[in-house]
């Protein structure tokens, strides 16, 4: 798989988005390392593109800045298993300024014993935002975990509730 790197700088913070054919395959966390592409798409190869990228940019962009709530762009997670996908595509059914736990996660994906899995594949999540798992908390309330940082989750939660 080959895929096309761009760095975009938004609100001050640093973001790769990584590209197939397809779709977007990668957001990286703001302000992450260069490299954390490779932990979810361990077989690519990379190019880094500065100027590709940009309808992500602009989705991204428009998003952080309270100027969209759904994302049109093409996703490409192909290179998740299928339970992954399964897991990933309901992330993206999370209505927008709404948080589901990983148990009604687990009920809605008629899996309902299988909340640490889903879990799991939540964690996998290789497009941050793009596939809203920051809309994902515990079932306690708490908001769990993120690869993002939980000062990040907090603040798309946040930013969600202003906007909704």
């Amino acid at each position: 798989m080959q895929l096309t790197l761009t760095v975009a700088t938004i609100m001050s913070h640093h973001y790769l988005i990584g590209s197939t054919p397809i779709g977007v395959a990668f957001i990286g966390r703001a302000d992450g390392p260069d490299n954390e592409w490779q932990d979810f798409l361990p077989a690519a190869t990379a190019q880094v593109v500065p100027t590709a990228n940009q309808a992500a940019i602009r989705v991204l962009t428009a998003y952080l800045t309270g100027k969209l709530t759904t994302f049109n762009c093409p996703l490409d997670f192909s290179h998740g298993t299928p339970f992954q996908q399964q897991v990933w595509q309901t992330l993206r059914t999370i209505p927008y300024g709404q948080t589901w736990s990983y148990t009604q996660l687990a009920h809605d994906l008629n899996r309902p014993t299988a909340v640490r899995a889903i879990a799991s594949a939540v964690g996998r999540n290789p497009l941050l935002i793009l596939i809203p798992c920051h809309r994902v908390i515990r079932q306690d309330g708490q908001l769990g975990g993120y690869r993002g940082g939980l000062p990040m989750k907090h603040a798309l939660l946040a930013l969600e509730k202003r906007q909704s």
